[in-house]
């Protein structure tokens, strides 16, 4: 059979013998053989399945932009409400009698210290103030320093909650509590280091850096325009004069006097003591029993020592009270995008904070990476 008898379209002529005749001998006459007709099925071009791609492509965006919305409403209510809300954290129990309604809040400081207003820290030292179970603090420092701005800023958070709640503070060290870190500490009534401690480190810093040499190598040359000689003073692009050195230690030294003048004012016994004080404010760091035995700190021991410590000031017991620790609350939205379990990134802001001179009171060898 050709294939043109498979394609044909052709039909019986009139005339022709026709299905289920019969001959006149009254014999049954089988009908011709017809062939069999098959039609092909229409091809679908190109452009069809291109046009359907593309409407399946929009209706997926036009779908995911609504789920966007509704993720954006649904965290920008969660945020607001928690920003309303005096509760926006949640408690960790650590020791005691969990079902007490006494409590002993542990306030974390921990990282470099750069003073945000809205980060972690000023968030637990409100939710002390909007909580009246809280009978006393410790002041758990895990800190090697930071800013003097953001040490500054924290230390008066911690004071001003102090005499508006009237409460007692137990300052627990850990591995390392120095310059800031011990700036901040002095806000306590009693303070604990842990065996392996390193405090002190009592002085100001400014990290400033001279490339003149190496933008004369690679070409560069700085033409700063200026509405005075000093304007540009600390710039990277040129070597400091001794008038700018001045000017940098004058700023250098009343931050000196100003740390100095806080640890009078949180220990009794350099408060009549200066000389005792300029003697260990060299900038060294100390071990803890180091630190003990200098009167920079009062006992050595662990947080739970610090916090039955702060139990006895407060004349409370394991018994009527308990310790918990704040941990942020966070909408789904937030720990979806991670917004806020990750918040220091090394960004254009980070680069931008560590370029900027600033008065840290910081250990030395930590660099200034918020």
């Amino acid at each position: 059979m050709s294939t043109h008898d498979i394609y044909s379209t052709e039909v019986p002529q009139q005339g022709s013998p026709q299905p289920n005749s019969t001959s006149g001998t009254g014999r049954f006459t089988p009908p011709p053989y017809q062939p069999m007709y098959f039609q092909p099925e229409p091809q679908v071009g190109c452009g069809t399945y291109l046009f359907r791609f593309v409407m399946i492509l929009l209706i997926v965006g036009i779908l995911g932009g609504f789920g966007l919305v509704i993720l954006v409403v649904a965290g920008t209510v969660t945020a607001s409400v928690q920003h309303v809300s005096e509760t926006s954290l949640t408690e960790k129990f650590i020791l005691g009698n969990s079902k007490a309604h006494n409590k002993v809040a542990v306030i974390v400081v921990e990282g470099v210290i750069t003073g945000s207003e809205d980060g972690f820290i000023p968030k637990q030292i409100r939710q002390v103030l909007n909580d009246s179970y809280v009978e006393a603090v410790v002041l758990r420092i895990e800190s090697p320093g930071g800013t003097m701005a953001g040490s500054d800023y924290y230390h008066h958070l911690l004071t001003e909650m102090k005499k508006e709640r009237n409460i007692p503070i137990v300052v627990s060290m850990g591995s390392i509590a120095a310059s800031g870190g011990y700036y901040i500490a002095m806000v306590g009534n009693e303070i604990y280091a842990e065996h392996s401690t390193i405090t002190g480190s009592i002085g100001v810093i400014v990290s400033l850096f001279n490339g003149e040499d190496l933008c004369e190598k690679i070409g560069i040359e700085s033409t700063p325009i200026t509405s005075g000689p000093l304007k540009a003073m600390g710039s990277f692009s040129k070597r400091m004069s001794n008038e700018e050195k001045e000017v940098w230690q004058r700023l250098v030294d009343n931050s000196f006097e100003r740390f100095k003048q806080v640890i009078r004012d949180g220990r009794s016994v350099f408060a009549n003591d200066a000389d005792k004080l300029n003697k260990l404010a060299t900038g060294q760091i100390y071990t803890a029993t180091e630190a003990k035995d200098n009167g920079l700190v009062d006992e050595i021991g662990f947080l739970d020592d610090a916090i039955k410590r702060a139990m006895s000031l407060a004349a409370l017991t394991e018994d009527n009270s308990k310790a918990i620790r704040y941990k942020p609350k966070l909408s789904f939205v937030d720990a979806l995008l991670e917004s806020r379990i990750a918040p220091n990134k090394f960004n254009a802001e980070t680069i931008a904070e560590i370029a900027t001179p600033r008065v840290y009171l910081l250990c030395p060898y930590v660099p200034p990476i918020p």
